[in-house]
């Protein structure tokens, strides 16, 4: 049995994707592996304390320790609430049926 894992971070910023694949110690915790691959450093506006982090998309912890082929992956906050994003899109067709109809 090897002493280290082959894992991959994966992050998409604004304008531009991350993703570099890592060779960890086996124990290694997804929030060191994260520091280890260097995104926080090109990508100085991630707050771990902020951002939520998964396994494939599956919700993970920081201190949960990755499997061997895991992809590590860190996801942008929210920018507007999906709920509501939705009624006001809905309120802007209802709108402008309306005034297409006048």
């Amino acid at each position: 049995m090897s002493d280290y894992l082959q894992i991959s971070i994966a992050y998409v910023g604004a304008s531009e994707q991350f993703q570099r694949d890592l060779e960890v110690r086996v124990g290694t915790s997804v929030e060191e592996s994260i520091e280890q691959s260097g995104v926080l450093a090109r990508f100085p506006e991630i707050d771990l304390g902020v951002n939520k982090i998964g396994i494939f998309g599956k919700l993970a912890k920081l201190n949960q320790v990755p499997q061997d082929g895991d992809r590590i992956e860190i996801y942008r906050p929210l920018i507007a609430d999906p709920k509501a994003a939705r009624k006001q899109r809905a309120a802007d067709t209802k709108g402008a049926g309306k005034t297409a109809a006048a």
